[in-house]
């Protein structure tokens, strides 16, 4: 990710929430995390025109999104953060899958329309940046590792701020414009409620030029009319006397300490250089807690990258998401001691790319350029976490959190590429150190 979009996603995540201190004494807080669904999409005119002019159908417009939110209304001013993964359908061309995907990480500010109550809507602009992912491969993928490390040019993929070599390489302008219509329903027994929401707008890349892949523009893949629906928690100040109840949110980074020593191996026999050091990962944790007890969500992104050959880089990431539950065991003032558990999904993927491929059309033509092997399970884990909480206003609204956690992740599967398990890569300690904000 270019220095300047890092400043300004730092800046939005942090300043944004730094509440003015005239603020009013009185004034209403809720903060919720919570999960959406949607369809958007856009016509991909220069790469249909290519097909057109051979004679063949156009790709399809829609795609897929899949994403996580952090939301806190104060009074009427809402601000939040959203992460989010949008996969195109598949199109088919011969034999091969021509399909495309995109992540994008989001900065939201809004205006709530209506007083706090159950029922609430809201118009929010967003600002962020992102990444693509175009591809063009066989039906049939390569299973064995000895297989594809000989023959890695399957097809071609496209990649614009390739997240598969970190997090970190998110980059470029996206924005979106919309309106959230949310209520709420009350949880027996419990002070949290349940979020149901429906979110409607446009999303697009304000610069011209910017998602440009081997010569042909692919702004659209970005763009779109969309609609979305998706579930949650929130705490709104009513169901509580005195609260002992926030979410919160934190930028992790970290490092896993492990190394890819089998696979070093098997690509030392065909002539690639092997990685160096060990995975770090960038994430995002957003997690709430109510009277001791605490639940959340974690994604984050473990790389490794380098250089193959003299025509070839290569990649090898894992992506996490975990549902996490805990408890936290001590509180001094603005220090607490927590332990937490998670729960989730996980994949690995080794990408074997050439970065000496034409422009379209030739890259199209003569196709075969890449490829890679990939594999998904199911991961587990226990950690430990000390938090410390620093008011960023005279108000006391929300706090500045730093925060630090140590644990064990353990791969619950043998996560094979071809026939070679990465288990023991992914099973390993891991220690990440974050900050965030969470509301008083």
């Amino acid at each position: 990710m270019p220095s300047f979009c890092r400043t300004l996603l730092f800046i939005g995540f942090i300043s944004v929430f730094s509440f003015p201190s005239n603020a009013q004494r009185l004034f209403s807080e809720r903060s919720s995390l919570y999960g959406y669904i949607g369809s958007s999409g856009a016509e991909l005119r220069e790469f249909n025109k290519l097909l057109s002019d051979r004679g063949l159908s156009p790709l399809r417009n829609r795609y897929r999104s899949y994403g996580l939110g952090y939301q806190s209304r104060i009074n009427d001013f809402i601000l939040g953060f959203e992460l989010s993964q949008n996969q195109s359908k598949t199109s088919t061309l011969d034999d091969f899958e021509i399909s495309y995907r995109a992540s994008r990480a989001m900065v939201n500010v809004g205006y709530a329309l209506t007083e706090e109550g159950k029922f609430q809507l809201i118009h929010y602009m967003s600002l962020g940046v992102g990444s693509l992912n175009f591809q063009m491969l066989p039906n049939e993928k390569v299973q064995n590792l000895e297989d594809f490390l000989t023959n890695p040019e399957q097809g071609f993929v496209l990649r614009e701020n390739d997240i598969q070599k970190g997090t970190q390489f998110f980059g470029d302008f996206l924005t979106e414009i919309g309106f959230q219509l949310s209520y709420d329903f009350d949880l027996p027994g419990r002070s949290e409620s349940l979020l149901i929401l429906a979110k409607m707008g446009y999303s697009f890349s304000p610069l011209e030029g910017k998602w440009n892949l081997n010569g042909m523009l692919f702004n659209n893949a970005q763009s779109g009319a969309f609609f979305r629906v998706g579930a949650g928690l929130t705490l709104p100040d009513r169901n509580f006397t005195y609260k002992d109840a926030s979410i919160g949110i934190n930028l992790m980074r970290g490092v896993h300490f492990t190394k890819p020593t089998a696979l070093n191996s098997e690509l030392a026999k065909f002539g690639l250089e092997p990685f160096s050091g060990a995975p770090s990962n960038w994430g995002l944790r957003i997690l709430g807690q109510t009277n001791g007890l605490l639940y959340g969500v974690d994604v984050f992104n473990g790389s490794l990258k380098g250089q193959a050959t003299n025509i070839q880089n290569h990649s090898l990431n894992s992506v996490r998401i975990y549902a996490n539950a805990g408890l936290r065991f001590f509180q001094y003032k603005n220090l607490s001691i927590s332990t937490l558990g998670g729960f989730g999904f996980g994949n690995i993927r080794y990408s074997l790319l050439n970065h000496q491929k034409p422009n379209f059309p030739e890259v199209f033509e003569q196709r075969y350029f890449d490829g890679y092997l990939s594999t998904p399970g199911l991961m587990a884990k226990p950690e430990i976490q000390i938090e410390y909480g620093i008011p960023m206003t005279s108000r006391k609204i929300f706090d500045l959190v730093l925060s630090a956690s140590g644990g064990y992740e353990l791969a619950l599967g043998n996560y094979r590429l071809g026939e070679l398990s990465m288990a023991d890569y992914l099973s390993a300690s891991f220690i990440t150190f974050g900050v965030g904000i969470k509301p008083r």
